[in-house]
């Protein structure tokens, strides 16, 4: 499966102990800076905060025997899976990209796993991600890892890493083996969810039931499986009710929500021009474009015209800086942001860190 799920390895947050593994192609001395610590806009200092950044850990790797070797494929040509950094190297890495802070997350490959070993690898990865927090609180904060084929222990999961590990929620797939997320089984644990006011990050797993017409040159289970993936997430829960039953629901979608803030208004022509699609029984309380501003996405559209018709979709309130950190996707996320010049000085600041401050409930500069 031509996916980019998992890419990369480490260990403890401690001296002289592995932390991750990094894909990026270059070192951090070799990237240029375009922009250094601390960044101000508009003369107002602000904290710069990455919410789309990963790690792996190579003891949840060994649980999955040969299965490891696909979560960790080479990137641009580079044995991703075989380079380390130290918690010094990826804070440097920051440095160079003008990041304060990084909410780490490991994307899901435990969904079609038995229940205990989930739950093995998703105690491993919340222990290990609370001990980074703690160790630098003033560099990372973490999404929790759920066993979500288990929505009761997920609860049990989600409230641990929340009022005990000082995690900020849980990152989460688009589905959890072919079941999607607006299926009522996950009502519980979206419902812990709202209460506890834990941010649920959807990074997509691709659409392998895709994977024949999507393969080819272009890497198309990736350039166009992922971002479809987390469309089809999203609009599910929005035509399924779940964000009605839910409405304080923190839902955070990675790479700009794929495609639906691009063709968005289409969704609220869908049940006019085609009713017989459509179930009576489920009464939306708002059109289906609405529901987008109470979502958050991240910055990961690449040009500023893709930024400014994002922003111009969803609000900037609702956006957050994102990279796919060490993926070299977007190795200048600040420039990104600073460069697209429809947007006001406030508006950047808001992207760069102060939405992510308000979400979840970080220290201000």
């Amino acid at each position: 499966m031509t996916t980019r799920r998992q890419f990369f390895a480490g260990a403890a947050a401690t001296a002289g102990m592995l932390f991750c593994h990094c894909g990026a192609p270059r070192s951090a001395a070799a990237q240029p800076r375009l922009h250094a610590l601390p960044i101000t806009v508009g003369g107002k200092r602000v904290k710069t905060i990455d919410v789309h950044t990963h790690c792996l850990f190579q003891e949840t790797l060994d649980l999955m025997g040969p299965d490891a070797k696909a979560l960790v494929p080479p990137i641009n040509g580079n044995g991703a899976h075989e380079i380390f950094m130290t918690v010094d190297d990826r804070t440097k890495a920051m440095d160079v990209s003008a990041v304060d802070m990084e909410i780490l997350s490991v994307n899901p490959f435990w969904y079609n796993k038995d229940r205990d070993l989930a739950a093995k690898i998703v105690s491993i990865h919340n222990e290990k991600l609370a001990n980074y927090v703690a160790a630098r609180p003033d560099r990372f904060g973490a999404f929790a890892s759920l066993t979500l084929q288990d929505p009761q222990l997920a609860v049990a999961e989600l409230e641990k890493a929340m009022k005990q590990q000082g995690l900020k929620g849980a990152a989460i797939g688009d589905q959890v083996a072919g079941a999607e997320f607006s299926d009522p089984k996950f009502d519980p644990v979206w419902s812990k969810a709202e209460e506890l006011g834990a941010v649920l990050f959807i990074h997509p797993q691709g659409v392998p039931e895709l994977n024949k017409r999507l393969a080819g040159n272009g890497w198309l289970g990736n350039t166009i499986g992922n971002p479809l993936s987390t469309t089809i997430a999203l609009s599910h829960l929005i035509f399924q009710g779940t964000l009605d039953k839910f409405p304080g629901l923190k839902v955070l979608a990675a790479h700009g929500g794929g495609y639906l803030a691009s063709y968005a208004p289409r969704s609220d022509h869908a049940c006019f021009v085609g009713p017989i699609f459509c179930d009576p029984n489920i009464k939306l309380k708002k059109k289906p474009t609405e529901y987008l501003n109470q979502l958050y996405f991240d910055s990961l559209v690449f040009t500023p015209e893709a930024l400014r018709h994002l922003v111009a979709q969803v609000g900037a309130s609702q956006i957050l800086m994102g990279s796919d950190h060490p993926y070299p996707w977007d190795q200048h996320p600040v420039e990104n942001v600073l460069a697209t010049t429809t947007l006001t000085d406030a508006q950047k600041r808001a992207i760069l860190g102060e939405n992510a401050i308000l979400l979840f409930g970080l220290k201000a500069p």
